[in-house]
């Protein structure tokens, strides 16, 4: 029989982590694009970034018809977070931007993520931007594909502290960090020491 869950963070009612999910206002706007290949995710950070932000949504699927829609949106300018050659670092905001980012962040694997852009060509064609210098990721878990990656709610609350300095979005971690302590609690600590070089920083 199925363990009962949360219906909004859907974790186990007896790990529910809504106590850790802040509710957090953001002059940017964030669109998690997440591939359906992610929902049964065991962290889905994704989804706690989304509940952790007043002012950002969750998407799941593979094509987005209302995309071009979406990007109209008033008031905003709209980038994509993902790296690329001509993708630019992010700064904080200034003076002269009146209009906030509307950040469109892709969620899955990178091929997965690859794929949404290819399946989305309006996607294809937005300005990219990325994260400048960032610390290893907390994911400690799971070894990084490549130097930089990051779990997509690093990402976002990396990307916001940067263009919302000296606002702090660290809070949006919590849930997260609460994940990962639990499954290393799960697999035992010598286990996890064994299988994970945490002493370099490695993951």
């Amino acid at each position: 029989m199925p363990r009962p869950r949360c219906g909004r963070c859907q974790r186990p009612l007896d790990h529910c982590l809504c106590p850790l999910i802040p509710a957090l206002d953001s002059r940017t706007r964030v669109i998690l694009l997440q591939h359906p290949s992610e929902t049964a995710h065991a962290l889905n950070t994704a989804r706690l970034a989304a509940l952790g932000l007043n002012n950002a949504e969750l998407r799941i699927g593979e094509v987005f018809d209302d995309l071009g829609e979406l990007l109209a949106t008033p008031g905003y300018r709209p980038a994509l977070l993902f790296p690329g050659d001509d993708a630019q670092v992010l700064r904080g905001y200034g003076k002269e931007d009146n209009e906030p980012l509307l950040l469109i962040v892709p969620d899955g694997t990178w091929r997965k993520a690859r794929k949404l852009l290819y399946l989305n060509p309006i996607l294809e064609a937005l300005p990219r931007v990325t994260l400048g210098d960032v610390a290893p990721s907390r994911y400690r878990l799971r070894k990084a594909p490549e130097a930089g990656a990051l779990s997509t709610i690093e990402a976002v609350a990396g990307a916001l502290n940067t263009l919302e300095q000296p606002a702090c979005f660290d809070a949006l971690l919590a849930p997260f960090e609460a994940l990962i302590e639990g499954q290393i609690r799960a697999m035992g600590v010598e286990t996890f020491q064994r299988n994970h070089n945490t002493e370099h920083g490695t993951e």
